[in-house]
Formats: structure tokens, sequence, C-alpha cells
């Protein structure tokens, strides 16, 4: 009954419960976890994913924002790991990992890209991750440039990270089902920052892209060039889902010269 009862609390917020442990275990057999770092595992509802962390004899933190959820953990879980009553787009990891740690989740579907983004301001912090997120969301991640689907995050975070689509999960195994598929992606970080290249101005420059995406880059990069920049460059006669993320370095650092 109070597992039914957080499902409908926790529907509004994009959350469905994983009901099959087959696939939960599998996607905790995903995790690699290089060097014993520590786990977080993000928004663990009930724990279908946590008793499979348990066995595996991480050393593990979960971070749930729903009161519901952290007291079902406490008392079906005891002291089997650090519980944190927290919403994690607000955490400030460095105040509970000293060092490096993975990620593990089945990320609600209406906030994942904002969890994408607080992993690239972490990247320092975070050498991998394990989630399971919206099939769509998950095939945009790891698209390659030339793709409908490549985007803002499949820039950056391919820029950090290796992404690997590991395999697709039917709706018909969570509580609620939702209407789409999700996918479970990993993705390995390979470094942390690109010589010559400040994060928040590659940002800048990838999103003010994709933001005009049918335009050419001489168009919709406008608001960020300067007279410096030569504009005749073959680059800026492309639009943005035909440049590789490397591409975009380098025309970050034409800008930011």
């Amino acid at each position: 009954m109070q597992i039914c009862r957080m499902v409908r609390a926790k529907k509004h917020l994009g959350q469905h419960f994983l009901a099959d442990k087959n696939i939960a275990a599998k996607i905790v057999g995903s995790l690699q976890n290089p060097e014993n770092h520590e786990v977080l595992e993000i928004g663990p509802g009930t724990g279908v994913l946590t008793q499979f962390l348990i066995d595996q004899n991480h050393k593990l933190s979960l971070v749930e924002i729903d009161k519901e959820s952290v007291e079902y953990l406490e008392q079906n879980f005891t002291n089997k790991f650090r519980l944190l009553h927290l919403d994690f787009l607000k955490m400030n990891t460095g105040d509970y990992f000293a060092e490096e740690f993975c990620i593990i989740g089945n990320f609600p579907y209406n906030i994942s890209s904002q969890i994408f983004f607080k992993l690239l301001d972490d990247r320092n912090n975070i050498s991998e991750l394990v989630c399971m997120i919206q099939k769509e969301v998950a095939q945009r991640i790891a698209a390659p440039h030339g793709s409908k689907t490549y985007g803002i995050l499949s820039v950056l975070l391919q820029l950090f990270y290796k992404i690997e689509y590991l395999f697709t999960v039917n709706g018909n195994v969570f509580i609620p089902p939702p209407k789409v598929k999700s996918g479970v992606i990993r993705m390995t970080r390979y470094r942390s920052e690109i010589e010559g290249v400040k994060y928040h101005q590659l940002k800048v420059v990838v999103k003010t892209a994709f933001n005009q995406r049918r335009k050419t880059l001489r168009n919709s990069l406008k608001s960020v060039l300067n007279e410096t920049v030569n504009v005749n460059d073959d680059i800026f006669s492309k639009r943005p889902e035909h440049l590789s993320p490397e591409d975009f370095v380098i025309l970050t650092q034409m800008i930011y010269k």
C-alpha cells in the first residue's frame, strides 16, 4: 500500500517505478565502478536498484527528495547506505564526496536534462554514470554529428564522456507504465578539461548555435561573434549538426582566441 501511495504521489514528477528485478540487476551490473569509487544513486524510490547495489558491496549513498520514499528506505534498508534527503539538482556534491564517485539511477523523465547539465558542472568528481532515461533522450545523447537528433547535450557530454547506449526497456516493466520506451546508457569520463577552452565559453557557443539550428553558424552565432573573427572561414557556412564535438572546440577557440 505504501508503494502504491508513493507511485500516485510521484506520478506528477515524471517518475515511473521499475518493477522488473531482472532489468534492475542488469542496470546495476552495467556499472563498472573504476577503482572502487563511491556510488551515488539518484532517486532510489522504493530501492529496486538499491538492493542490487547493496549486494555488490558498493560504498553507497542515496539522494532522494521525496519524504515518503526516504521513510520507506529507512524502514526497509537500515544501515546499508548513507541516505541524503536532498534535491540532487541543488546538491553541492563536494560537501558529501571527498573523492571521485559514480552515479546510477532511474531518472525522472522531466528532469533528466537538468541532471546531465549538473553532471557536466561536476564532471571533475564524476567518473562514470549509468542511468535509465526516456529512450529518445538516450539516443539523442549518443547521437553522432550529422544526425537530426544530435544537439546540445550530445556535443557537451561527448566532449568529456564516452557514451554507450546499452539496451532498451519496454514500458510494461514500470508502475505506472509510461507511454514511451526507456533506454539505458553508460557514460565513462575520459577527460575533465579541454586545453585552451573554458567550459562556460564552450557551453555558450554550443547552446547559441543549436538554439537556431536551421541557420548557418554565420547567422546563428551573431550574438557571440566579434570583429576579430573571420566569418568567411568555411566552418561558419555549416549548420551546427554538421560539426563534430571537437569541431565545436575549434569554433570556440576561434571566437574566444
